[in-house]
């Protein structure tokens, strides 16, 4: 069934307020009656009862028509009685006195409010053009009479569907596209859920690379301290005390990375200095750790690069170094590389330890894996070479301009 120009809120327009319309028909039917009264022919008698059939009509419509027209959805047999009601007795009164057929006026936008665009066409016809029959065979009037009587009757029905049908065709428009902003609304909605959720996995992610690389990897080297001071204790006291002060200096070192964490700042070691400086920092702590040298070369200009890009780099030293200390073999050397280019940084961890196959790199995991992760966001690219008995060389690749 036809309904109004449904709004933002979802209703349509006539069911928050009827009123207006409300005072359209009262004023249509007043009008009618008072023509009616008026016509100069049939009798007063005869005019009288016209009138008091179409008195009928308004507490029908307050009865039964408002709650249909209002209501978000009627049955198919309540529309008809309702209509059947009142077209009978409307054309009733237009048959006794013409004048009356001006409450077409009232009748046509009912219909077309109640019913699709077909019935409410053919209804509309009924009520343009039964009455002038029905009048012209009940009193025979003279041609001329029933001539302006059937063309005023035409032109009515010709208005009626004409804006009826355009206006139908509007509120089903509207409709349309009200159901296509609610749709909007909801792949808005969809959309800012699944944003949220993918920040939410994103941010996971980067909280779980950011443990890996530095509370994970400070654990790992705590582990083997310990492990080390428990086979050092009574055979070489000294050793052993050097291995806890390490163990303490790396035990800060990690408190450090955690308040960097949570409070979402650069590394510990990167503040309040340069990328070198920090891997060189990082160079003595593995040496310290290992026993193996560590040696770090820096060519180029240094300068300040966005925080995102020294990270990206420290964090490929740390994890080289890890690898290092994990992997390689005892007391294995390790040469670090930071080449500052005009347009990008190339950073390279090259040992000499056992080797490995580098092909099982690219396996699940936050270690090389994560790394190739870390430099595709920025722009740049990782890579991992060696052989088994050949020692492995971590290449890393960083635009220099990459955003902060």
């Amino acid at each position: 069934m036809a309904r109004g120009t449904a709004g933002e809120t979802g209703v349509h327009v006539w069911e928050r307020t009827f009123l207006p319309w409300d005072c359209y028909f009262a004023a249509a039917w007043a009008a009618t009656g008072l023509f009616a009264l008026a016509a100069e022919k049939p009798a007063e008698p005869v005019r009288l009862a016209a009138v008091a059939l179409l008195a009928l009509l308004i507490p029908w419509y307050a009865a039964v028509g408002r709650p249909l027209m209002t209501a978000p959805a009627v049955s198919v047999r309540q529309v008809a009685r309702y209509l059947t009601v009142l077209v009978l007795v409307f054309l009733a009164a237009t048959f006794l006195v013409a004048e009356v057929r001006l409450g077409t006026f009232a009748m046509v936008p009912q219909c077309f409010m109640l019913l699709r665009l077909r019935a409410a066409q053919a209804t509309a016809a009924v009520i343009n053009a039964v009455p002038v029959a029905g009048w012209a065979l009940l009193w025979r009037p003279a041609g001329q009479d029933l001539f302006y009587n059937a063309m005023s009757a035409l032109a009515t029905l010709v208005f009626s569907v004409v804006v009826g049908s355009w206006i139908i065709r509007i509120i089903e428009q509207s409709s349309e596209r009200a159901l296509i902003l609610e749709e909007l609304r909801a792949s808005r909605e969809e959309v800012a859920r699944l944003s949220a959720e993918r920040g939410t996995l994103a941010e996971r992610e980067r909280l779980s690379r950011e443990i890996h690389d530095t509370l994970a990897q400070g654990f790992t080297s705590l582990l083997m301290l310990v492990q080390a001071v428990q086979s050092e204790v009574r055979r070489d006291p000294e050793q052993a005390l050097r291995h806890l002060e390490l163990m303490a200096d790396t035990a800060r070192e990690n408190l450090a990375e955690a308040r960097a964490l949570v409070a979402g700042g650069v590394p510990a070691d990167l503040a309040g200095g340069t990328l070198p400086d920090a891997v060189r920092r990082l160079a003595a702590r593995h040496a310290e750790q290992s026993g193996a040298a560590a040696a770090v070369d820096v060519t180029g200009v240094v300068r300040a690069l966005p925080a995102a890009v020294e990270v990206v780099a420290l964090r490929a030293c740390q994890e080289a170094l890890a690898n290092v200390r994990r992997h390689a073999g005892p007391a294995v050397p390790v040469h670090l590389t930071l080449a500052y280019g005009e347009a990008e940084l190339a950073v390279t961890v090259r040992d000499e330890g056992c080797g490995f196959d580098t092909s099982a790199a690219s396996g699940p995991g936050y270690g090389l894996p994560g790394l190739r992760s870390r430099a595709a966001e920025l722009g740049g690219r990782a890579e991992v070479s060696g052989a088994v008995g050949k020692g492995v060389t971590v290449s890393l690749t960083l635009p220099a301009g990459a955003a902060r």
